[in-house]
């Protein structure tokens, strides 16, 4: 069992640069330079976990220590936020930390003020789409698209 033994104490030590270093860079720098915004999303996320996971390990290094099994348990974590079969990194973005904060509520003040309070309503997502629309069609148009809205909700 030697040398396959070794490999198999090891294992956390020989993957784990790779998995939790090394491929979230590469793929980091992939996200930056694609027009995308969910794979931005994906590895800042992924960062900020990783950064929180270390300092955790960190500061409690001498109770985690006689836990034999906290190195695979970090390393099988990280592989569920890196791996793109699983993206728990995005998961846990919109299923936990999207729901708390208030993300991107700062809207230029370059629109008028009911604009202004219409988008910051929205979510991200909906508000670039709207921005792009203003942008291409004028505020006259979705001002237009603003009250035909709210006569519709008048109607139901």
């Amino acid at each position: 069992m030697g040398m396959l033994g070794a490999v198999a104490r090891h294992l956390d030590a020989l993957v784990g640069p790779g998995v939790m270093l090394l491929y979230p860079l590469y793929a980091s720098m992939r996200a930056i330079e694609s027009p995308s915004t969910l794979d931005d999303q994906q590895w800042l996320t992924y960062w900020i976990l990783y950064s929180l996971t270390t300092l955790f390990e960190l500061s409690c290094w001498k109770v985690l220590q006689w836990f034999p099994f906290w190195t695979y348990i970090k390393l099988v974590f990280c592989m569920w936020l890196v791996l793109p079969v699983f993206n728990g990194a995005a998961y846990i973005y919109e299923n936990y930390v999207r729901k708390y904060f208030k993300v991107g509520s700062y809207v230029s003040p370059n629109y008028p003020e009911g604009q202004r309070r219409v988008l910051q309503m929205m979510s991200l997502d909906a508000r670039k789409s709207v921005e792009k629309y203003i942008e291409k069609f004028g505020p006259d148009a979705f001002d237009r698209v603003v009250k035909v809205a709210e006569k519709e909700a008048k109607k139901h």
